[in-house]
């Protein structure tokens, strides 16, 4: 059975260096690395008091792993003012948390080589666990500066209304 249904003569995969996140309604500037989604289920294990040697096994609860989002170091305060959600320096006592919107729903969206949308994610109640503003700072070591965030959230599931796209062909005399 082949891979991709709209394109069957297409071989291999897809890449995994074209995507871009959005919140708020709004792409977020710079984003370079996103770490998988993932999720795992813890097994439940049991036997019957006459059965020594084997177990039966169900499923229990789901865990949603944490994300990590890393991006250059730009003016975009997006990262920080997220972070500044869930803790805040200075605040008043009983206000160093946004409870009303320091959580938000993300999408996640992926690209064909040739730009064209084949996966969007939506990831759920989403908030910053961890905030990096600046990496080490090395002098020795020219490098670009990353900032990252660590997304905690309730789970995540793939927009089925995205469907495989007809890639385009070369019209070119060899095609």
């Amino acid at each position: 059975m082949a891979g991709f249904t709209v394109n069957p003569t297409r071989l291999d995969p897809y890449k995994n260096f074209k995507f871009r996140l959005k919140w708020d309604g709004k792409y977020v500037v710079g984003i370079s690395k996103v770490s998988p989604l993932r999720r795992t289920t813890e097994v439940l294990r049991y036997r019957e008091g006459g059965d020594p040697s084997t177990s039966h096994k169900s499923p229990g609860r789901t865990e949603f792993e944490a994300i990590t989002l890393e991006r250059g170091v730009t003016y975009d305060m997006a990262f920080e003012q997220w972070a500044a959600k869930v803790w805040s320096l200075g605040s008043a006592l009983g206000s160093e948390v946004a409870l009303a919107d320091f959580r938000k729903d993300i999408i996640l969206e992926v690209y064909n080589e040739a730009g064209q949308l084949i996966f969007s994610y939506t990831i759920y109640r989403c908030w910053v666990s961890e905030y990096q503003a600046l990496p080490d700072l090395d002098s020795n070591r020219p490098a670009i500066a990353i900032q990252l965030i660590v997304l905690q959230n309730e789970g995540w599931e793939r927009d089925v209304a995205v469907v495989e796209p007809q890639e385009p062909t070369t019209d070119g005399p060899n095609a």
